[in-house]
């Protein structure tokens, strides 16, 4: 894996090479500029695009009395515990519970055909009476989450070791990125407009360079507004991007 996404990342660095002149003129850039550039453009995709994320269930096994636990780098987001040990359907207590997603997958389809229960009426009841036993008996777990330092604070002081469900969003990492065919061509090109300003940035320090002809003119500050105007348009078009495994939908007539 790590030596397909560096093939990945070179393939990136050699685009934007490419399309700023390399080969025909020197382009005046370090390895460590294209990779500045790179890491820019992921961390902007992450921020502006619903493709830069995705949802994840994470199993926690408890410690008595311990109340905060960090969780992986990649996790952005904890919307909500489930615990699997409250009113077996399966006995012994330990297995899914009438509160667990998972394990309701089955009641859901079950309750939803109107053949057999009744329908939307019967479920919207059963999903009623499903939140406030929950609430009575413990099923939703309050909790903090930190963002920066990745820590989890279950505020209730856990009695007994049990595994929980977390339902999380996660950053999706680099390789998948640089393999998703709906987002590497943006990747690419707000690389190329970040490396773009950068060598706009470090030729306007130098707009003149003397010569025995008078002198040669640098593009610096026409560079700089260039490459600020692809990024604003790039930030502009993800946001209104449609969303990771959602297809392009179409009107007939």
């Amino acid at each position: 894996m790590a030596t397909n996404i560096q093939t990945k990342k070179q393939e990136i660095y050699k685009y934007v090479e490419l399309s700023l002149g390399g080969g025909m003129i020197d382009v005046e850039l370090d390895p460590e500029h294209y990779e500045s550039a790179l890491n820019t453009a992921l961390t902007k995709f992450r921020q502006r695009s619903d493709n830069g994320v995705e949802e994840s269930y994470i199993f926690l096994p408890t410690v008595i009395d311990q109340n905060d636990y960090v969780l992986p780098a990649e996790v952005m987001e904890v919307k909500q515990i489930f615990r699997r040990s409250i009113g077996s359907r399966t006995g012994g207590g330990d297995g899914g519970t009438l509160f667990e997603p998972f394990n309701l997958a089955y009641t859901n389809t079950y309750l939803l055909a109107s053949s057999n229960m009744g329908g939307l009426a019967t479920y919207n009841a059963f999903a009623g009476y499903q939140e406030l036993v929950g609430r009575m008996f413990g099923s939703f777990i309050e909790f903090k989450w930190n963002r920066s330092s990745k820590k989890l604070t279950i505020l209730q002081r856990p009695r007994a070791e049990e595994d929980l469900l977390l339902y999380c969003y996660n950053f999706r990492p680099d390789f998948e990125l640089l393999e998703d065919y709906m987002a590497i061509q943006w990747i690419k090109d707000y690389t190329l407009a970040k490396c773009k300003y950068i060598l706009g940035e470090a030729r306007e320090k130098f707009a003149t360079i003397a010569g025995p002809q008078g002198g040669t003119s640098l593009n610096g500050q026409s560079l700089k507004a260039e490459a600020q105007s692809e990024m604003e348009k790039l930030e502009s078009d993800v946001a209104l991007a449609v969303p990771g495994g959602v297809g392009y939908a179409f009107t007939i007539g």
